[in-house]
């Protein structure tokens, strides 16, 4: 197939580099070439990594290489592709233009997925002249690591974009789940509960982070606690996805008071180098202090 990426951000590039090593010819789009050119640094990172831990050999690692390009124009991007991911800010006017935009240049069988981790697809693809090949591709972060893709149907969504969808997550050696158009889908409304409630032990000095995610990765045999997951993701984006769980299905998704604290500070997490931990060059080195600075780490 041929596959755009609409945003070589985190999850942009990752699901432009599985795709790529699924066998796909793979066009990655960004507004500004900068930015297009860090995804492809980051996707010649991982595919490096995974050669030097034996899960690829050279040539694979090469002939993934081969098969992405970067552009930052949306039709080169888009025209002739059977399959368009928008991973695009989680905000639904920007969604809605994508998407509309995207249409006015694929064919009328290319199906248009999105990445969207909890808004509406329905609402998303009420945006387009032919809804019924609007489908949902939730990937997850790091995606080049973890195997779960949920497969989001819209109630426009026919069988056979549900099918296709299915066969390439599967044909990139991912698993799908399918789930039903509904805030927060099944994962992120469980990941977030989870995380919210961490958040609050956290502000009420039930016990660190440090001590929570322990908690929850030795005792529940979690790969990574919440805490230090939320931090991974970004707070900015759990803040976003708590306000519209919390619109959408009660108070019982109410951000806490210490994430929008961290938010407003600009301590989002891995991304800027500290949000509830204090992080150097992608790792943990310490824990964010209660003022949320980076004197209190410890």
């Amino acid at each position: 197939m041929q596959v755009a990426i609409l945003g070589a951000g985190t999850m942009g590039h990752g699901i432009a580099q599985v795709s790529a090593m699924g066998g796909h010819d793979v066009r990655l789009r960004d507004l500004e070439t900068e930015i297009v050119e860090a995804g492809l640094d980051a996707i010649e990172s991982n595919l490096d990594g995974g050669v030097e831990r034996d899960k690829l050999t050279p040539s694979e690692a090469e002939s993934a290489r081969s098969r992405i390009t970067g552009t930052i124009s949306l039709p080169e991007a888009v025209t002739g592709a059977d399959l368009v991911v928008e991973a695009v800010p989680e905000e639904l006017p920007i969604k809605h233009d994508t998407v509309t935009d995207v249409e006015e240049h694929v064919d009328p069988d290319c199906l248009i997925a999105s990445n969207t981790s909890s808004l509406s697809l329905t609402q998303i693809a009420n945006a387009l002249d032919r809804p019924e090949r609007a489908i949902g591709l939730h990937f997850f972060n790091p995606v080049h690591i973890m195997d779960l893709v949920e497969v989001v149907v819209a109630e426009q969504t026919t069988e056979e974009t549900i099918d296709t969808a299915t066969d390439f997550v599967e044909g990139i050696q991912k698993t799908p789940v399918t789930v039903a158009d509904s805030p927060g889908f099944a994962s992120s409304r469980l990941g977030v509960a989870l995380g919210v409630e961490a958040m609050r032990m956290v502000g009420e000095g039930v016990a660190d982070p440090r001590n929570i995610d322990t908690a929850m990765e030795l005792g529940y045999n979690h790969p990574m606690g919440p805490i230090e997951l939320g931090d991974v993701v970004g707070l900015d984006v759990r803040l976003d996805i708590l306000e519209y769980l919390r619109e959408e299905l009660g108070e019982r998704f109410r951000p806490p008071q210490v994430l929008k604290r961290k938010v407003r500070a600009g301590k989002l997490g891995k991304k800027t180098g500290e949000g509830f931990y204090v992080w150097d060059d992608g790792e943990v080195v310490g824990v964010s202090g209660s003022g949320g600075g980076r004197d209190g780490a410890q």
